[in-house]
């Protein structure tokens, strides 16, 4: 079967705008696409974190601004685009997270995750698409989480955002891949970052920020849509999301629910 998107063939001199590559997945795979030969536009708040990430390597652009300031974008933009004469592919990849039940949430923390995690992208989005829409090609990937394949516990915001993601993503690629445009939607497991440092359980397969840029680098490659990883743990929460409510929310309370 051929992929639903055009296959990466080559990284070198593609243009990517990596937003949320500070630290944790997006620092890994900033390092990788820039190791692969990629140009790469790397933004997220703190502009030391970025320095260090990008090492001074030549094919690296800093551009530091808050995603949730909406001018911001803007601008970043037009200076990527100054510097690097467009952009192929955009990836984004900031997040917010705390690990809380239903009753621990407070309405201005659902607001602030809410406004990372899926409001950025919608900015974001408004401000890439125009360009790549004129010319027909471009690329778009969402790193959204197997946390919005079902809900789970500690992820009252967290998990409803990323599965507000995978549900954008489904129809940007029904609408902008007839037009040209690469959709790729990118779910992790559990990753080594500092946002899951928070967790105080055990996390299943959990991997490094290296180990998951290396399967989106071969998955954007491939032309993957869904990029997941590692599949062992994947596969069993794709799993769980078939199973009718009342298996499913047995097996959630029984394995998951703290006790």
């Amino acid at each position: 079967m051929r992929p639903l998107n055009r296959p990466v063939t080559a990284w070198a001199g593609r243009r990517v705008w990596l937003v949320g590559a500070s630290s944790g997945i997006g620092a890994a795979l900033a390092q990788a696409l820039l190791q692969a030969g990629a140009r790469v536009a790397l933004s997220a708040r703190r502009d030391t974190l970025l320095q260090s990430v990008a090492a001074g390597h030549a094919q690296a652009v800093i551009a530091s601004f808050d995603i949730l300031d909406q001018d911001a974008w803007g601008t970043s933009y037009q200076y990527i685009c100054a510097q690097l004469g467009g952009v192929d592919l955009i990836v984004f990849c900031a997040a917010a997270y705390r690990p809380e039940r239903s009753w621990d949430v407070s309405p201005d923390g659902a607001a602030n995750t809410l406004a990372v995690n899926l409001g950025s992208v919608y900015t974001g989005l408004a401000t890439v698409l125009p360009a790549m829409l004129a010319r027909g090609s471009g690329g778009i990937a969402i790193v959204a989480s197997v946390a919005g394949y079902v809900g789970l516990p500690n992820a009252s915001v967290y998990g409803p955002s990323k599965a507000a993601l995978i549900n954008l993503a489904e129809l940007l690629y029904t609408d902008l891949r007839p037009r040209g445009l690469d959709v790729y939607l990118i779910n992790p497991g559990f990753v080594q970052t500092p946002l899951t440092a928070q967790n105080k359980f055990a996390m299943p397969a959990l991997q490094t920020p290296q180990a998951a840029a290396g399967a989106i680098v071969r998955g954007l490659s491939a032309g993957q849509f869904e990029i997941h990883f590692p599949k062992r743990f994947t596969l069993l929460v794709k799993l769980l999301r078939w199973l009718p409510y009342r298996w499913r929310f047995a097996l959630i309370t029984h394995f998951l629910v703290p006790q």
